[in-house]
């Protein structure tokens, strides 16, 4: 055995003196050993020393008064030992040697059959193999850890994509249980279900998924943009599984949404300021130019000249308005903040509804919190922000058979308004344009309710995100910061609550 720069920690669990001596005698006569040999005859102190003092390797008599070597084991395990134990018996036994190994025994020796050779061959092929279990399980720990603590959703399935192991992040990203998750396939929970064949398709050619953009539907009906990377492993046995990860892209496709709509209203603004420019000039040059007729043309002579006057200083007057009404869309209103219930505000929009949604036989669901949910707001502009989403629900939604469902939901920082409907849903290549101004599939529509719904949530410092599947609805989600501590604070020193529900009874209008 070649000589080692550290001595190896042996520790001889064994209750008869005469035993270790002999046990010590052997180890001793192995050349170039270098061994620092220490003996234990009871059971609880051995325990004690082993995880306290910690020994490279552990000689341990089968035999050690009421209890036995296997209780050792069983014990030493339990409690993380990872250092190689070798059980010693004074007879031969299939079953005690079985035992042994299957509960975590290197090796198993008898001790008439104990020498020199047999020792050191042990303690050799032992301290290699409790090196290489180490590694093996630092590993594990390691990658464990990484699958566990990542806020990726990891995950296991076998080869038709139902989930056999899933870290805590894929919970929290379905708002599933693992218990729950692990009777589900990965194909159902995809929010388009036409994607499932090309899926399959990657899979049986290439063997994996590489950076797929595809959208999931949570257990609440979220939709959540992701990137999914999948590949087909095998284990030892030849098994086939699939190991995959979920990158969720939802809250950067978000902002890359709200970013695009604000250039592009900027755009708009531009083109609009730019063309109010261009039409004013020449329209007050005809103003003036009508005023200066006027006198020329008298009383006297009011005919035909007259109504012509009176045709062109009208037009020149509604087209003035317009211009005017252009401007001011695309120059948001000043709002007025103050602290306002969420629920209070949804009610009073419902309410403004009330007669559509009586008349078209649509049901509304509600969800909300217990307590109330406070944000900064302008009440009445938020009224006509809300109104215009559900008058657009239901004029999407079949009658007698709609269902309008309205939830609130707090989050860390903020509060989540989840509009619903099933209605008809908005085409994919619509989605994209739904908040441009004039931009509308209605026939008698302007195309200005929605983009009006967008300045106002973002003049409050929300953001809007909407989803839609053609035959199966639409979902508003939007997003309010909460009302600054602060604020409640200031509020409740100065004797102002919560206003109590019903206490206003002012009709919303839009």
């Amino acid at each position: 055995m070649l000589p080692s720069k550290k001595p190896t920690r042996i520790l001889i669990v064994e209750d008869d003196e005469d035993d270790f001596l002999i046990i010590s005698g052997c180890l001793k006569d192995i050349p170039d050993s270098n061994f620092l040999i220490d003996w234990c005859y009871n059971y609880d102190e051995s325990l004690r020393r082993m995880f306290g003092e910690g020994y490279d390797i552990y000689f341990v008599d089968y035999l050690l008064g009421e209890k036995t070597g296997l209780d050792f084991l069983g014990d030493a395990i339990a409690s993380g030992c990872e250092d190689p134990i070798v059980l010693l018996t004074g007879i031969d036994s299939r079953e005690i040697d079985i035992k042994a190994m299957t509960t975590g025994a290197v090796d198993y020796l008898i001790k008439s059959e104990i020498n020199t050779e047999k020792l050191e061959r042990c303690i050799r092929y032992s301290l290699e193999r409790s090196a290489a279990l180490k590694a093996i399980k630092a590993n594990e720990r390691k990658f464990y850890s990484i699958f566990e603590k990542s806020k990726d959703a990891f995950f296991l399935t076998d080869e038709d994509l139902v989930f056999r192991d899933v870290n805590s992040a894929t919970s929290d990203f379905f708002k599933y249980s693992k218990t729950e998750l692990l009777q589900l396939s990965l194909y159902g929970l995809l929010a388009r279900q036409e994607l499932v064949p090309l899926l399959e398709e990657q899979l049986a050619r290439t063997g994996e998924v590489d950076d797929q953009e595809v959208e999931f539907l949570t257990r609440t009906k979220e939709r959540k943009t992701c990137i999914l990377s999948l590949s087909q492993q095998f284990k030892a046995d030849g098994e086939l599984y699939i190991q995959g990860i979920i990158h969720d892209i939802t809250n950067l496709k978000r902002i890359e949404r709200a970013t695009l709509q604000i250039e592009k209203l900027r755009s708009t603004a531009l083109l609009l300021r730019t063309l109010a420019h261009e039409v004013r000039n020449p329209l007050t040059n005809i103003n003036l130019s009508v005023e200066q007729l006027k006198p020329e043309i008298g009383d006297g002579l009011a005919g035909d000249a007259g109504i012509y006057l009176d045709i062109i200083i009208r037009n020149c007057n509604r087209i003035d308005a317009l211009i005017s009404e252009l401007l001011d869309l695309a120059r948001p209103g000043d709002i007025l903040l103050k602290r306002a219930s969420l629920q209070e505000i949804m009610d009073k929009s419902l309410a403004a509804a009330s007669d559509r949604l009586a008349l078209n036989g649509i049901r509304v669901e509600l969800s909300y919190p217990e307590e109330g949910s406070y944000i900064m707001a302008d009440v009445e502009k938020l009224k006509i922000a809300f109104l215009n989403i559900i008058i657009n629900a239901i004029e999407a939604m079949p009658r007698e058979s709609g269902r309008l469902a309205v939830s609130i939901s707090r989050e860390e920082s903020f509060y989540k308004l989840l509009i619903r409907d099933n209605g008809s849903g908005i085409p994919e290549e619509n989605l994209s344009r739904i908040f441009e101004p004039y931009f509308t599939s209605k026939k008698n529509g302007f195309g200005l309710g929605l983009a009006a719904t967008w300045n106002i949530i973002r003049s409050h410092k929300g953001s809007i995100d909407v989803y839609s599947h053609a035959d199966e609805g639409t979902s508003f989600i939007i997003l309010f910061d909460k009302a600054p501590v602060e604020e409640d604070i200031r509020q409740s020193l100065a004797g102002i609550g919560p206003v109590p529900d019903g206490s206003e009874t002012e009709d919303a209008t839009c």
